[in-house]
């Protein structure tokens, strides 16, 4: 096969997204029990062991379907504004919106139905606030998936990954200008207000409406932290971490978070993105039947196990396929 030589040149779409929880707990409850999302790594957040990092994905984890997060507890809720990431879409199979309604309606879930880049959505928010759309997509983006056999939702109705991200920009047309320009994304169409952008044919866009009026918004408990892209491997990284610093961008050195390795910048309106491989993945510290089962702490945090444990609060998991 002939190299496509705009895959250096680009990022692959979105890798992952991070948000901040509230109580963990919770957090678990909603993502693995009513959305139905298998918890393919239970860590800790490597820069605060503190506090847990949790990552929700199909049943392997591959990259473009995992949503993690930072349940920090005592944060206060967000300043939804510009330089914000205001909400994550996930993906959901043709025809499987009613399914969804019926789920939620029976949960007491409140949500809404809409219609966007002529697709249906669900919209809702999670137990501590994160505004949330399930999204079947009008064309269904080229992505690995793999069903969790023992989960609580049918695999035939499941979450496929990660639909992609809404951003609100002060002056969309230099976040427009950096993302075309220095991570080779393409615009693939205009809703009212919003543009969207993604690699063609990968799964994971962003949806950006300029928010010139609105205040500067800012982290909390319910905000998105962070975007991460796809790249293939540390070369492909490496390429593109050159664009967004000749871009003006200010990005990070390559940080190895051992499932994938790092990097770190935030694009001119002032969304955190970062640059994550594709490997070498969930599976290479965990047999993959057991994913999230136990904690897994990062080599350098081991010597720490005893102190860490003590402060994390425990989890309670449900054994086998459930009916929540």
């Amino acid at each position: 096969m002939t190299p496509d030589p705009l895959m250096s040149t680009r990022v692959n779409g979105l890798h992952h997204i991070t948000a901040i929880a509230g109580a963990p707990q919770e957090n678990l409850d909603f993502y693995a029990g009513i959305l139905g999302m298998r918890l393919v790594k239970r860590s800790v957040n490597q820069d605060d062991p503190s506090t847990y990092h949790l990552f929700y994905a199909d049943a392997v984890g591959h990259p473009g379907a995992d949503l993690t997060f930072f349940p920090w507890t005592v944060d206060a809720p967000p300043r939804i504004g510009h330089g914000l990431a205001v909400e994550v879409g996930l993906e959901i199979p043709a025809d499987s919106l009613e399914f969804w309604v019926e789920r939620f309606d029976r949960y007491g879930i409140s949500h809404t139905l809409a219609a966007r880049f002529n697709e249906r959505a669900l919209l809702l928010k999670d137990p501590h606030g994160l505004a949330l759309a399930l999204v079947e997509p009008a064309v269904a983006p080229s992505r690995d998936f793999t069903p969790w056999e023992e989960g609580p939702v049918p695999p035939r109705s499941q979450v496929r990954g990660l639909h992609g991200a809404r951003l609100w920009e002060r002056e969309a047309v230099k976040t427009v200008e950096f993302i075309t320009g220095s991570m080779g994304l393409q615009e693939l169409g205009m809703d009212g207000e919003w543009r969207r952008f993604g690699a063609p044919g990968a799964a994971g866009v962003i949806d950006i409406r300029e928010a010139a009026g609105e205040r500067r918004g800012a982290w909390g408990i319910g905000a998105v932290h962070h975007l991460a892209w796809r790249v293939d491997d540390e070369l492909h990284q490496q390429t593109i971490r050159s664009a967004v610093i000749e871009a003006g961008a200010r990005a990070t050195g390559v940080i190895d978070r051992f499932w994938f390795k790092s990097v770190y910048f935030k694009e001119p309106g002032g969304v955190l993105f970062e640059l994550a491989t594709d490997g070498p993945g969930f599976g290479v510290d965990e047999d993959t039947a057991h994913l999230g089962e136990a904690l897994v702490l990062p080599p350098f945090l081991e010597p720490m196990r005893p102190e860490i444990e003590q402060q994390l609060p425990p989890l309670r998991m449900k054994a086998g396929r459930t009916s929540v």
